[in-house]
């Protein structure tokens, strides 16, 4: 990954993590925010790129909390589909990272829309379907030198999707019982290795590794969150009962029903990553999909951010579902945390991405106005302090990735 030096000066500056600065600028040294306030108080340093930012919006660039992007290629099929391994219901040991190709489309399209850092997911057909990795969407070679954070969280699925795959396989689990009891079935092995593995390292023992139930001991550990898919409110509760009986830290992606019990989300400060909006409600747990669900949820103390789901909706749509929720009665100030704050705090990330502010990475959008207005455009796309986009002259101009 290029790091550079760039300074962003005279812009309406949206930090998220404070308050807007007028008139304001940015200062990133070798790929890190290094100040920013009033342009009549930062000084330039000697050397550093100054782009006049007149008349704009600079806001950190945006984080997809949950997208499918290079490892469900667009335009590849079949071929290009590797969202989900299911073959068996617990895939634990699966790892996004190993399936990813930076040259799919969809990257391209995150930059257009504002998008610097996408935490890429398994998929939902299995009850335990892998680990998540957060990278950026530019900058590298290969995917490696992408990385924001190897190992985020494991990707897990409750409700119709499960059924489904394995139902149709007449084997277990087929009901909504089946995939709870994998799932629990599944910790409790991950405890008892744990406890094993323990006790041949405290006797200076040799111990046979297994990468299924290593991974889920690090979800018992609190090292990676359990990202579950689930849509009603029932199944929403089965997450809660199961985070409780294991102890692990919650996220809910999707959350179609979470209105329904949104005091309960709030009192135990379960996140939920919400979307995709634009669709329709194709599925019967899809049946009371709303984008005003949002707003409710949010309204009762839950913690939110936003998903495209990509490609369920094109990844350069995040920004547009954040207006279409607005319009539905989500303060805006939430719907900039949906799209920045929010999701790195959730997925631990907040030490690199989701806001300006000095240390964190210097990945930064130029817009020609309000992004929640949809008739902004990215204009400019920094990660790392380095240019990677720019529309000019009625066209989008990108950074070549194997120069």
């Amino acid at each position: 990954m290029t790091r550079a030096s760039i300074a962003i000066v005279n812009a309406y500056v949206v930090p998220v993590a404070g308050d807007p600065i007028e008139k304001g600028t940015v200062i990133v040294e070798d790929g890190t925010i290094t100040a920013l306030g009033p342009s009549a108080e930062v000084t330039v340093p000697d050397g550093v790129r100054v782009v006049d930012a007149s008349g704009k919006w600079v806001l950190p660039g945006f984080v997809e909390a949950h997208g499918h992007v290079g490892i469900h290629e667009e335009a590849n099929g079949p071929a290009g589909d590797d969202t989900n391994e299911m073959t068996t219901p617990n895939t634990a040991a699966v790892r996004a990272i190993d399936a990813i190709n930076i040259d799919d489309e969809g990257f391209r399209d995150a930059l257009a829309g504002g998008v610097t850092a996408i935490v890429v997911k398994p998929g939902s057909g299995n009850p335990i379907g892998g680990q998540t990795v957060a990278i950026k969407s530019w900058g590298g070679r290969t995917i490696d030198e992408q990385v924001i954070k190897e190992a985020v969280s494991v990707k897990s699925a409750l409700g119709e999707n499960p059924k489904r795959v394995y139902g149709g396989k007449n084997q277990t689990p087929s009901t909504r019982l089946g995939v709870a009891m994998i799932i629990r079935e599944a910790f409790v092995d991950a405890q008892n290795y744990a406890a094993s593995r323990a006790e041949a390292e405290r006797d200076g023992k040799p111990f046979a590794r297994d990468l299924t139930k290593e991974t889920l001991a690090r979800v018992l550990d609190g090292e990676l969150v359990w990202d579950q898919h689930t849509h009603r409110h029932d199944d929403i509760a089965t997450a809660i009962r199961l985070a409780d009986e294991f102890g692990y830290k919650l996220v809910v992606n999707h959350g179609t029903e979470a209105h329904k019990i949104a005091d309960v989300l709030a009192e135990r400060d379960i996140p939920v990553i919400f979307g995709p909006m634009f669709t329709s409600r194709s599925k019967v747990e899809l049946r009371d999909r709303a984008i005003g669900n949002l707003a409710l949820i949010a309204a009762a103390g839950v913690r939110v951010a936003i998903t495209t789901d990509h490609p369920v909706v094109p990844i350069n749509f995040l920004v547009h579902q954040a207006s279409f929720a607005v319009k539905e009665g989500l303060p805006r100030e939430t719907a900039l945390e949906a799209l920045t704050v929010n999701p790195a705090s959730f997925l631990g990330l907040d030490d690199r991405v989701g806001a300006l502010k000095p240390g964190l990475d210097g990945d930064i959008v130029v817009w020609s106005g309000d992004p929640l207005d949809v008739n902004s455009r990215a204009e400019l796309v920094v990660i790392d302090g380095a240019e990677v986009y720019r529309w000019a002259d009625g066209a989008p101009h990108i950074t070549e990735r194997f120069a």
